[in-house]
């Protein structure tokens, strides 16, 4: 089904949930630049909300989200009031122009909180904001999932649930540092289904220690005998350098490229003949939830929380290291949880690093979406020539196919759609 092309899959590209990347902010945008664009905000403009909780119960070996144990009761209290300060911050400066329609809650794990903990968050943002009736999702450790978390979601009219799966296999699960049996996970969506809360995603990895061809396709059967929504299989990048603790996962064990390539098209393989509708190149939905029925109509989107039916042009982040998103801007509030909460107990908004997106940014920006929600970007003419030039390369390899002015990616080329969208970015491209 897809061809193998080592050099490419070797050739190290972003993720690209922004563009510029995160790699490119730097500290001449900042607080200053975050309070302009707030108060830029157009009446009626539709906005989507993020809040980062960097807390978890236990640390997961192979991550690297911007999370710490949520073993210090007050440390978390702290946060969790700064938190809620900085939202009504933001609130007031946007003073009601913005209207909220999706607000999502990610980590770490905010069940790492207490339930009454995220009532009280999401009363904040009620409260404060213009929301009327908006979709709420929220990311979820299944070991530390109760009853009391089941009603409290169903209670809070949250739409979407996502478990952090990741594998199935009990060996796999010892060598990343996360033992989930999979009565976790089959409790925790029984708690939810019980309740009403149907949109269930389900996170699973391929590329870890020790894992073989047949545990993925385990860990395949168990995902599509339980039919989350939504499934998104992502490639672990092994980076103990920056993610120290990475160093703890035994790399001599990893899957080279040629396993990892045939993991990434067992899964293609296995959740779409399941049913699944694949969305970009690593994404699946069943045909009836909304990613699913954006992607037939060409609306997927794509930010900080991977694809997306999400269409706001504008997203706000709160939380140490949250970042908002604007037209013609990125922002990223401080990373770490102790001068995060010092900011916000002074007075003054968090962002300390970003980058402005200037009109060349945004149509590159706009391809790379392009290529990766649709597999297909109109190039202008100003660039025109030089991407017919740049991606000659993919062209003859049979990976991509020009229809007039639009470049198309094949079906084929799925696992390198990252490698071609590169080609427009202004730092690692050909153009």
């Amino acid at each position: 089904m897809w061809s193998y092309y080592p050099d490419l899959l070797a050739t190290p590209v972003p993720r690209y949930t922004s563009y510029p990347t995160a790699v490119e902010f730097g500290a001449d945008v900042g607080a200053d630049d975050y309070a302009a664009a707030l108060d830029r905000i157009a009446s009626a403009t539709p906005i989507s909300l993020y809040v980062h909780i960097p807390f978890c119960e236990q640390i997961c070996w192979y991550c690297g989200c911007n999370t710490g144990a949520a073993n210090r009761t007050q440390r978390l209290t702290d946060y969790l009031t700064a938190l809620r300060s900085e939202i009504a911050m933001v609130a007031r400066r946007v003073g009601g122009r913005a209207r909220v329609q999706r607000i999502a809650f990610g980590g770490g794990s905010p069940n790492a909180i207490a339930p009454i903990d995220f009532v009280r968050l999401l009363d904040r943002i009620l409260t404060v904001f213009d929301v009327s009736d908006p979709d709420i999702s929220i990311e979820i450790d299944p070991r530390g999932f109760s009853a009391d978390w089941a009603r409290v979601l169903a209670a809070s009219s949250v739409n979407r649930v996502s478990l952090g799966v990741q594998t199935f296999s009990p060996q796999i699960q010892q060598a990343i540092g996360r033992v989930q049996p999979l009565a976790d996970i089959e409790n925790a969506m029984a708690g939810l289904r019980l309740r009403g809360v149907d949109a269930i995603n389900f996170d699973l990895m391929y590329g870890l220690p020790g894992q073989s061809l047949a545990d993925l396709d385990a860990t395949l059967d168990e995902t599509i005998r339980l039919a989350p929504s939504r499934v998104a299989l992502f490639g672990y990048a092994h980076l103990p350098a920056m993610i120290p603790r990475q160093r703890r996962i035994d790399a001599s064990n990893l899957p080279d490229h040629k396993l990892r390539f045939e993991q990434a098209a067992l899964g293609f393989e296995r959740l779409t003949q399941a049913g699944y509708v694949p969305i970009g190149f690593d994404h699946f939905a069943l045909p009836d939830d909304p990613l699913a029925i954006a992607a037939k109509e060409g609306r997927v989107n794509r930010n900080f929380q991977g694809f997306t039916d999400d269409d706001a042009p504008i997203l706000l982040g709160f939380g140490a290291s949250a970042i908002s998103k604007f037209p013609d801007l990125l922002v990223q509030n401080e990373k770490r949880a102790g001068p995060y909460r010092d900011l916000i107990g002074s007075g003054r908004l968090t962002a300390t690093r970003g980058v402005t997106i200037d009109a060349n940014e945004c149509e590159r920006g706009a391809i790379i979406r392009d290529l990766l929600c649709s597999g297909r970007a109109r190039i202008g003419a100003a660039m025109n020539e030089a991407a017919h030039n740049a991606t000659a390369a993919l062209e003859d390899r049979g990976l991509i196919h020009w229809e007039g002015d639009d470049l198309v990616i094949r079906d084929c080329a799925r696992p390198y759609a990252r490698h071609i969208a590169s080609q427009f970015d202004r730092i690692r491209g050909g153009l």
